[in-house]
């Protein structure tokens, strides 16, 4: 009998709790910003810079629009889970879409950056010291399978 009320009791505690459904703001604002400002800090476009890391032209072209494209789609993705825009018409679709491609791009340049230039000796190396980057590759990770799903979600069960 207290075990059925105790269970109430916490069922009532979760529903009382406020829906933090833009939380994911917190997230994607450093990290746009740091892949913003990575990706700027390598403008204007010289391919010998890449070379010094050697990459070829078109690599070299890739991370610098990457980084800069991939933090303003963090940001879009944000802004289409935003009330006035959300209910438009495939809006949240292509939200999600934006968010979704913007956190593998991540993935993929911070993969190219830990094997090109941090070349850790191991992963338990590199995640025990190399946080940054670890940061980085993880929350691209995170948007890149999760995109805006809890906008989808809501938009479906309303």
């Amino acid at each position: 009998m207290k075990a059925n009320v105790r269970l109430i009791n916490l069922k009532n505690y979760w529903e009382k709790l406020p829906d933090f459904s833009t939380s994911h703001i917190l997230l994607r604002i450093p990290l746009a910003i740091v892949f913003i400002q990575q990706g700027l800090s390598k403008f204007p476009f010289d391919p010998s810079t890449g070379a010094a890391f050697g990459l070829p032209p078109l690599v070299w072209w890739f991370v610098c629009f990457g980084e800069v494209a991939a933090g303003v789609g963090l940001l879009l993705g944000a802004l289409t889970t935003m009330s006035p825009l959300k209910d438009m018409p495939v809006v949240a679709e292509l939200g999600d879409l934006i968010t979704r491609f913007s956190g593998i791009t991540m993935c993929c340049v911070i993969t190219g950056v830990i094997w090109v230039v941090v070349k850790p000796e191991s992963l338990m190396q590199f995640i025990l010291n190399d946080n940054l980057h670890l940061f980085l590759w993880v929350g691209g990770l995170y948007f890149g399978l999760r995109g805006n799903w809890a906008v989808a979600v809501q938009k479906k069960t309303t």
